[in-house]
């Protein structure tokens, strides 16, 4: 079982979530919903995997870097 983090934003224009996943270049997707995003980058971290093994590319290892927002006066 491996963790990964994904970076989730808010798209304002159409709705929904575009998905990041910082520790595996390229793999991105979205949901019209929190939980369908979720649910999308799941599959797609594991297809992403399941590409790297078939290729015998090394698997990729999530840092653990979490991305923190700060707020400053501007």
């Amino acid at each position: 079982m491996r963790t990964y983090t994904v970076i989730l934003t808010p798209d304002t224009e159409v709705g929904g979530y575009t998905v990041r996943v910082p520790a595996l270049p390229g793999c991105n997707t979205q949901g019209d919903t929190l939980e369908e995003a979720l649910a999308n980058a799941r599959e797609a971290i594991e297809l992403y995997l399941e590409d790297l093994r078939a290729s015998g590319e090394p698997i990729p290892e999530d840092t653990g870097d979490q991305a923190i927002r700060v707020e400053v006066a501007a």
